[in-house]
């Protein structure tokens, strides 16, 4: 494991409530500036639509952009099916240059959300995919040629009267690198591998076969560095994995979490798949630093996203984070953005 950064799912509380959407956005940008300070390596946030969680991330990451000078911004996971591919990939381009070039934006179909077929209210009408799959799929070609410059439409015979193609403006040269898929499967991750993006792993495999989620998802990126050695792309991937981790390190951290973590992954039915979902890691800084090593994943992954609760405040998560950045991170081969 090379970074780690956090997660956050953005949760909120109604308009008025002492943690609405302003305080949950605010809060979020003030975590990351603290967490660029102290060296974590990135700052990501999943998208979800008609829910009390962050919607809109390019206005959040592009105020944490301008406000630091290492820290990653990112998505875990922006939801496609809700996406127009040309429009998003302006606004990625154009946040990738505010930043200069710290951008990891993460893309997938997302995960289920509170609508019923809720990208339609959005224009994106046709899927014969009751999870809205293939629309997802479709766009991302479409997104990943507008990320790399690629002409995308005809220009006006009256401007361009030899005939000219346009690319969408602004572009980042070299942000299709960043560019990362979210994969729920060992197939997925495969596809991703040959469309020439780094991988996600999600914080799910829709697979139950009695091992462990570290293993499935070992497995996972073991075919997608295969796959990607096959496609012959001239450039090293990055791989991440999601985790929830806590060192207890106080009082407070007992209280919290002093009976310790989940001792195992949980198996649940999302999308009508049987599933892997991951456990909580909450012990001691030694015993989580063994506890780790021994989780497959994250010693294939060279990028561990730590998922918090954002609702609990900025001050206790940020404790979090520097606990894991002083006690554990190191043991595992930490290296901070701002070395």
């Amino acid at each position: 494991m090379k970074k780690f950064g956090f997660l956050s799912f953005g949760h909120h509380g109604a308009d008025g409530d002492a943690f609405d959407a302003r305080a949950s956005l605010h809060s979020a940008i003030d975590l990351a500036v603290a967490a660029d300070e102290i060296g974590v390596n990135g700052a990501y946030f999943r998208v979800h639509h008609f829910a009390r969680q962050a919607a809109a991330p390019m206005p959040l990451l592009s105020a944490i952009a301008a406000r630091t000078r290492h820290i990653e911004v990112g998505t875990g996971v922006i939801d496609l099916r809700y996406e127009n591919p040309l429009h998003l990939a302006e606004e990625a381009a154009a946040l990738d240059l505010i930043s200069d070039g710290r951008v990891a934006l993460g893309v997938s179909r997302g995960s289920p959300e509170p609508a019923f077929r809720g990208w339609e209210a959005f224009g994106y009408t046709g899927s014969t995919d009751p999870r809205g799959a293939d629309i997802a799929r479709e766009k991302f070609p479409k997104f990943l040629a507008a990320i790399k410059g690629e002409p995308m439409v005809d220009g006006d015979p009256k401007q361009f009267p030899q005939g000219h193609r346009l690319s969408v403006q602004p572009h980042s040269p070299g942000l299709h690198r960043r560019i990362w898929w979210g994969a729920g499967t060992r197939e997925t991750a495969v596809w991703a591998a040959k469309m020439g993006v780094n991988l996600m792993s999600s914080t799910l495999l829709t697979e139950a076969t009695g091992q462990t989620l570290g293993e499935l998802q070992a497995e996972q990126i073991r075919a997608y560095r295969e796959a990607w050695k096959e496609a012959g792309h001239n450039w090293e991937p990055r791989v991440s994995v999601s985790r929830s981790v806590f060192p207890i390190v106080s009082d407070l951290d007992r209280r919290f979490f002093g009976s310790g973590g989940e001792g195992r992954d949980q198996v649940g039915v999302i999308d009508g798949f049987t599933s892997t979902f991951g456990r909580t890691y909450a012990d001691e800084p030694h015993r989580l630093v063994e506890q780790l090593k021994a989780d497959e994943a994250v010693m294939e992954a060279d990028t561990l996203m730590m998922t918090i609760p954002n609702q609990i405040g900025t001050e206790y998560n940020l404790h979090v984070l520097e606990s894991f950045a002083r006690h554990v991170a190191p043991e595992l081969g930490w290296e901070p953005a701002n070395a």
